[in-house]
This record gives structure tokens, sequence and C-alpha cells, in this order.
């Protein structure tokens, strides 16, 4: 092989290598190849706060995210006219906590599912979506921000897109959420991961 022709699969070698490097730093080990995955990422390194707001349940009840403090937390987002994602939603809330230990329930662990839809999900609207699925707003609550700006920091804490549609509806992306005893946002994962998550939480009990 002649001189430059070594030359140039050097210096080639050394940009690749270069290359692969600067990408192996930006994505912090090829492990946050996307946005959502870094998010995730980052909350599992460095839990997040989450904003006081004021949030009403199916039965007309007011409370707020820190009455939970002390105890393990899941939380979805949905708005009850969905027909499709929310849907899933519910079913796999419902499955989550079927896999959690019965003397825990309550006690150490409950479910919140919080619309992003104040205007349209009233009680009488989120005591019909949590009865389709038997939420009975103790273990598990259906429940709305009503203050637009609480809810507006809340989603953005969570991560969650919101983006109306032509159809009166609404595009948003989905996950499940765990909240720690300290009541910060500690995971997030794939809605298809209901099982694991349900493990995580045992496993945090």
């Amino acid at each position: 092989m002649s001189s430059p022709v070594k030359r140039s699969v050097v210096i080639t070698s050394l940009v690749v290598l270069l290359g692969t490097w600067v990408f192996w730093w930006g994505t912090d080990g090829f492990t946050a190849l996307t946005a959502e995955t870094a998010r995730r990422v980052e909350i599992l390194r460095s839990p997040r706060p989450l904003p006081a707001v004021t949030l009403e349940d199916q039965d007309g009840n007011i409370f707020n995210l820190q009455d939970y403090q002390g105890k393990l937390l899941a939380v979805d987002f949905i708005f009850t006219r969905c027909t499709t994602l929310c849907r899933s939603m519910g079913m796999i809330f419902k499955q989550i906590r079927d896999l959690i230990p019965p003397e825990s329930l309550g006690r150490d662990f409950q479910l919140l599912s919080i619309s992003f839809d104040p205007d349209h999900d009233d009680p009488v609207s989120l005591k019909k979506y949590g009865q389709t699925y038997g939420a009975d707003g103790k273990i598990w609550r259906i429940a709305r921000v009503p203050d637009k700006a609480e809810l507006k920091s809340l989603l953005e804490a969570f991560g969650i897109v919101v983006i109306p549609d032509e159809f009166g509806g609404y595009e948003h992306n989905t996950a499940l959420h765990l909240v720690g005893r300290d009541g910060k946002l500690r995971l997030i994962s794939d809605i298809d991961k209901a099982v694991p998550f349900a493990e995580q939480v045992v496993a945090l009990l």
C-alpha cells in the first residue's frame, strides 16, 4: 500500500472513530437516541420535582399531588372523549392495579389519571370514564386540573405534548409515569410495558 493511500486510510479511520466518539458522547453512550429517550434517561438520573397544582376528581373532591407523598403513584394523562389511546390507557392502568399486591393498594400505591381537557371533562364525565375501568376514586382517581396555567405547568413537568386536532379532539403522547414517595417524577415507561412497570412498583413497595 502506497504512503498516500495509507495516510488516507489512517485519516478516514480517525474521522470515523472521532465521529463515533462524538455520537457516543452526544447520545450518552448510545442510550439517548431520541429526545424522548433522553428525557427518560434524565428522569432516572435526576428525579423531577412536580409543581403544586389543585385537582378535582370524579367525586368532586379537591386535592393536590402533595397529598400522595409517602406513597408510590402511577400517573397517566387522558381525555374522556378519546376513543383510541385513552381507552387503551384505561385498560393498561387496570392491568397495573391488578398486578399490585392487594394489601399495598391504597396504603403504599395509588393510581391517578389526569385529564388535560378540563373544559369538557367535568366530574360527571370523569366518573363515567372511571366506572368503565373500575376506578373507585380512592385507590384510582380520575381527575382534572381546572386552572389552565397550572395544567400547563403540570404537562410540561411530565413532558406531555397536547395538540388540538381538526375533529375537536387532541393528538398527544402517552406513557406510564411513576412518582416516588418523595413526590418526584422518577420513571417514564412505554404503555406496552405494563407488566415491567408493575414489577418495578412491587420492587419498591
